[in-house]
C-alpha cells in the first residue's frame, strides 16, 4: 500500500490503540521475499538516513554516518530476520525411546521482540513445557523456536500462540504449554509509562488445558528457585 492510500484511511483516527491483526502469523504482503536481502537493506538504509535527516540529525558526523547502514544490516539480518521463511530453524524430533511421559519443561527462556505497533523493543522470558508420546526434541530447538517467533514485528499474543501451535504440530505430544512473561517498551518510555509492568500470555493444550492438576504442575516447576 502507498503512502498516500494510507494517509487517505485516516490512520491518525486510530490513535494510539493496540488493534490487534486477526492473522495467526505476522501480516505479510505477497512477494514479501522477491527481493535479495541486499537489495532491502539498501533500500532500508536509504529511508533510515532520511528520517534521520528530517529529523535534523548531522549525517556527516562520525558517529551517525554509519548508523543508516547499521540499521539496515540490523533489521535485516538480526532482529527481523525471522519473518523469513528460509531462516526457521530445522525442528529436528528424536524417537522417545525411554518412553518418557513426564512433563518436559525449558524455563526461563530469554526472548527479544519488537512490538508492531510502535517498532519499540519489548523482552521477556518464556517457559515451555510439553508431555511427549512417541517424540521429542532436544531443548536447544525449543530456544530456537522461541527466537524464530521473536524475530519479527510481532506481539505477544502471537509469539504465545505460534510457539504452541509449532510443538503440537511436530510433535503431537499428550500436552503443550507455552506461558511468556514481558516488559514492553511502548508501556515504558512513551503512553502511560509504567516502567514496572509485566504483560503475561499463554496457551494450553492437551492436557495442560483440559485438567487442573497438570497445569498445577506446570506453575510450581516454573517457580521453583533457580539453579
Amino acid at each position: 500500500m502507498k503512502l498516500q492510500e494510507l494517509l487517505d484511511k485516516d490512520i491518525d483516527s486510530i490513535g494510539d490503540d493496540h488493534i490487534g491483526s486477526n492473522t495467526e502469523e505476522t501480516p505479510m504482503k505477497e512477494g514479501a521475499f522477491d527481493v535479495p536481502d541486499n537489495d532491502k537493506i539498501s533500500f532500508i538504509q536509504e529511508k533510515v538516513y532520511e528520517i534521520l535527516d528530517m529529523l535534523g540529525m548531522d549525517l556527516t558526523d562520525d558517529s551517525l554516518r554509519g548508523t543508516p547502514r547499521r540499521v539496515a544490516k540490523m533489521f535485516v539480518n538480526e532482529i527481523f530476520s525471522g519473518l523469513n521463511p528460509k531462516n526457521r530453524p530445522e525442528m529436528s524430533t528424536f524417537e522417545n525411546k525411554y518412553n518418557y511421559g513426564e512433563m518436559l519443561v525449558e524455563k526461563n527462556i530469554t526472548l527479544y521482540s519488537t512490538c508492531e505497533h510502535h517498532l519499540l523493543p519489548f523482552k521477556g522470558k518464556a517457559h515451555v513445557a510439553y508431555i511427549p508420546v512417541e517424540r521429542i526434541v532436544g531443548i536447544s530447538k525449543l530456544a530456537r523456536l522461541v527466537e524464530l517467533h521473536t524475530k519479527k514485528l510481532q506481539n505477544q499474543e502471537r509469539i504465545t500462540k505460534g510457539i504452541a501451535d509449532d510443538l503440537e504440530q511436530h510433535l503431537n505430544p499428550l500436552g503443550a504449554a507455552v506461558i511468556i512473561e514481558a516488559s514492553h517498551g511502548c508501556m515504558k518510555c512513551r503512553g502511560v509509562k509504567k516502567q514496572n509492568s509485566i504483560m503475561t500470555t499463554s496457551a494450553m493444550r492437551g492436557v495442560f488445558f483440559d485438567k487442573n492438576e497438570a497445569r498445577a504442575e506446570l506453575m510450581q516447576l516454573i517457580q521453583s528457585p533457580p539453579l
